[in-house]
């Protein structure tokens, strides 16, 4: 695990300077994907799942289609342009993240890709694609997550990136998938707790050496922002007291959500912001409770209760053709 005084080294590192983008507007993404896995079944790796041998029979012509359709969602997600940053959970590995930004939607937007091998028992990863006409990358890292009391527990590191836009405005990027809530919430949350304890630990570190940090947090976090987890551990709030804010508590708050499971819309992609991006008189900001659901009806099934639902991939070994199991959620920063 990374200790929480070692990104005092990465931000103390001197910063390029480049020139300030032209781009006044733009979003910040987080999508989980539903299981972006190539088709190649890899010796040693946990992808024969995903592969045309398997019940699933994935083969090339749906993998191709699940590309372009998750295209399709980012390119679309707002009306301000191409997304500036797109933070991504359950994908496989950097090949799917090459064929994705080499889509004909995404191709022309030239995104860069940062994105590290996970020891998910899975095989998934998290992942974040960023414009390099808005952002530059100073440094990336991963944040392992090591539970003491299951040593065999394997789940999704925690990526940490520092981006510079323009010639100083430096944002901290952390991008999430944390243990799901299998098992029950009740007996499942404690693994959660701990995760957000570690990046509360990181955030801090970073507001230590600079209190005017500007922090931007998102993910599957598999809990909602009233939950013990981001509320009182990860100390992330709505309304602008304290040094983070939810930007989808309200939202949550209404019974909005991202997954919807047993009758109930569950807001378990979060997006969270440190305080300066809130205040900030120069570069980017957003304002509190600024945080969307995206979604239409293209990416929308009608379920058995009636409700229009995210179609997803498969449901077990049935292909149902959709786009992902989760809604993307996203926020607008302003110059």
């Amino acid at each position: 695990m990374v200790l929480a005084g070692s990104l005092l080294l990465i931000n103390s590192c001197s910063t390029p300077r480049k020139s300030e983008p032209k781009v006044k507007a733009t979003s910040v993404v987080f999508y989980n994907v539903e299981n972006l896995f190539d088709t190649i079944n890899n010796q040693g790796e946990r992808d024969f799942e995903f592969s045309p041998e398997s019940p699933k029979k994935w083969n090339t012509e749906r993998y191709t289609k699940k590309l372009n359709d998750i295209a399709h969602v980012l390119m679309d997600v707002d009306t301000v342009g191409k997304p500036g940053l797109i933070g991504m959970a359950e994908i496989e590995n950097q090949s799917v993240l090459n064929d994705l930004v080499r889509t004909k939607r995404m191709a022309p937007v030239h995104y860069q890709i940062i994105h590290e091998e996970s020891p998910d028992y899975r095989g998934i990863d998290v992942a974040l694609l960023y414009r390099p006409d808005i952002f530059k990358e100073i440094t990336h890292t991963v944040i392992g997550i090591h539970f003491k009391d299951d040593p065999d527990y394997h789940t999704r590191d925690i990526l940490y990136a520092k981006l510079l836009s323009g010639k100083n405005d430096t944002i901290h990027v952390f991008v999430n998938h944390w243990p799901s809530r299998r098992g029950g919430l009740e007996k499942s949350q404690p693994k959660r707790v701990f995760v957000a304890s570690v990046l509360r630990a990181q955030v801090d570190s970073i507001t230590r050496l600079n209190p005017d940090a500007k922090i931007i947090i998102m993910g599957d976090m598999n809990d909602e922002p009233e939950n013990k987890s981001l509320f009182k551990v990860l100390q992330a709030i709505p309304g602008t007291d304290g040094t983070l804010h939810s930007l989808l508590y309200q939202a949550s708050m209404k019974g909005k959500g991202t997954y919807y499971f047993r009758g109930n819309w569950n807001m378990l992609d979060n997006l969270v912001v440190s305080h300066d991006l809130l205040t900030a008189k120069r570069g980017w900001t957003t304002v509190p409770a600024s945080g969307k659901v995206f979604h239409e009806k293209w990416m929308e099934y009608r379920n058995k209760n009636g409700v229009m639902a995210p179609n997803r991939t498969y449901g077990g070994p049935n292909y149902y053709g959709g786009i992902s199991d989760h809604f993307p959620v996203y926020f607008i920063l302003h110059r």
